[in-house]
């Protein structure tokens, strides 16, 4: 009896270490019953402070490559036909030359414009969708608006309701399908992340090689109903692609998240900020990068809108003007597999000076255009736009995990595209306003070739200030920098959001 009665004070001594307080020695019994009793098999034990859960399940290829190939569809199909958009805005301002409307370039860039701003401005609220609902039934409900947005616009002749058709539904569609591709490689890759990234990057850049030259033969042949119809088709696809978005990490959903809380606070407030973390915007160098980039985004997506119709005006080309959408896509799959690699080899925030550099050949490039004497010429500058478009898009994410670190780089990097989202949407429509009033594109290159040379220049500053702020604390705690030791132990990947390795290792 003295035996038993040691063993369950030691018992229960070792749940209130655990942070378990037994009510009452009945429970105590039950307790002890449950710890020794061999029948039931023992749940497995809760992930410590830097484990990474999960780890050696994932499959790093095997059934991981179709989702490869899923993803690699769903960026190809949304992003060639979004980059491919000054060929079906040649083809609305001819389907709407009978209207006789002084700003029909105004109204028609407007269609694109908010098609791509959406895909931004939605990114906050599908990184919550991604937690909530898991990124299968996310991406499917995504595929299936572009679906019915592009399919919708097909028929209908009005620029009003294709606001509503293809810039509100095909747009917010492609955002819901467009940021779970990339979550959902995170479940598969852990050690060969990085290569599959690389596939999927490389994969997807051959649709925005192939998919103006398409475009060009569909519209000419078809026109532009049929054209949309045809279109369509790859969001369909998409749709059934998404079913192999089957994750292997368990999901943060909000029972998960929320069990806790929801016991001690029932707030509802108090449950949103789970989703919305707003302590990114706490730190000086991420407001800097992220008001930098808004501002250089400005004059970011002009060309991709109007170099088509300015070719036209300017050369009188009209049969190898998809050439120049081609030169784009593929110098960017050049710049995004190259400055990846480079990235890389770069240390902490440095990676910046990349994006400085892009952004600031992209405003000259801008400015240059108009100067092209010859359709050669013009080549030669798409050449360079594309590989700072690479350069731009490939160090994005990298550049948010040296700021803000693995536990916040998800959110950090929704609320970046959603206040990409407003300029990139205004640069076009902007555009097409000086066109409606000066009868040329000169002025619209020349002035959004300036943004970028400003955001690039405001980059400048974010890697100075990351270094006094860290020599600050290294004199506060010396030998201490807390967004390096964050960043140590960390494998590729782990800053993706959906995923469940949230823990630092201490």
């Amino acid at each position: 009896m003295d035996g038993q009665t040691a063993d369950r004070k030691q018992t229960g001594q070792s749940m209130e270490i655990m942070g378990v307080k037994p009510e009452n020695k009945a429970e105590e019994g039950v307790q002890e019953l449950e710890v020794s009793s061999p029948e039931p098999e023992p749940e497995p034990a809760p992930a410590a402070p830097g484990a990474q859960p999960g780890l050696q399940q994932l499959p790093e290829g095997g059934f991981g490559w179709l989702v490869v190939l899923a993803a690699t569809w769903c960026n190809g199909s949304i992003f060639g036909i979004q980059n491919s958009f000054g060929i079906l805005y040649v083809m609305l301002l001819k389907e709407s030359e009978g209207r006789n409307d002084p700003s029909i370039q105004f109204k028609a860039a407007w269609v694109g414009a908010v098609s791509m701003g959406m895909i931004f401005f939605c990114s906050p609220v599908v990184s919550i969708f991604t937690d909530w609902f898991g990124c299968r039934k996310t991406a499917m409900g995504g595929a299936a608006l572009a679906f019915l947005g592009l399919l919708s616009s097909s028929f209908t002749k009005s620029l009003e309701l294709r606001y509503f058709t293809y810039g509100i539904g095909f747009g917010c569609g492609s955002s819901f399908a467009f940021q779970p591709s990339l979550v959902i490689l995170g479940h598969y890759f852990r050690r060969r992340l990085g290569l599959a990234n690389g596939v999927m990057t490389a994969g997807s850049s051959v649709f925005s090689i192939t998919m103006p030259f398409c475009l060009k033969k569909m519209g000419d042949t078809l026109g532009l109903a049929h054209t949309l119809r045809i279109l369509s088709v790859f969001m369909f696809i998409q749709i059934l692609l998404s079913l192999t978005y089957k994750p292997l990490l368990p999901l943060s959903s909000a029972e998960e998240r929320g069990t806790h809380d929801t016991t001690e606070n029932p707030n509802c407030l108090h449950q949103c900020r789970r989703y919305l973390n707003l302590r990114v915007f706490r730190k000086v160098t991420y407001r800097v990068w992220a008001f930098g980039i808004a501002t250089a985004v400005l004059g970011y997506f002009v060309p991709y809108v109007h170099l088509m119709n300015h070719v036209k005006k300017e050369f009188k080309e009209t049969e190898k003007d998809w050439i120049l959408l081609v030169c784009i896509g593929a110098s960017s799959a050049v710049g995004r597999l190259a400055f990846g690699k480079i990235g890389d080899c770069i240390p902490g925030p440095k990676k910046i000076y990349l994006q400085v550099a892009s952004f600031w050949v992209l405003g000259l490039m801008s400015i240059t255009i108009p100067l092209c004497s010859v359709f050669e010429g013009v080549i030669v500058v798409c050449l360079f736009l594309g590989l700072c478009d690479g350069c731009f898009i490939t160090i994005m994410a990298p550049i948010a995990f040296e700021l803000v670190g693995p536990l916040e780089a998800s959110q950090a990097i929704g609320f970046l595209l959603g206040l990409m989202a407003i300029p990139m949407t205004a640069g076009p429509p902007i555009a097409g306003i000086l066109f409606d009033c000066l009868g040329n594109y000169r002025m619209a290159f020349y002035l959004a070739g300036i943004p970028p040379i400003i955001g690039g220049s405001v980059l400048f500053f974010v890697p100075l200030i990351h270094n006094r702020i860290r020599q600050r604390q290294e004199k506060e705690e010396p030998g201490t920098d807390r967004m390096l030791l964050a960043a140590e132990g960390v494998l590729n990947g782990e800053m993706l959001p959906g995923n469940s390795n949230t823990e630092v290792p201490t």
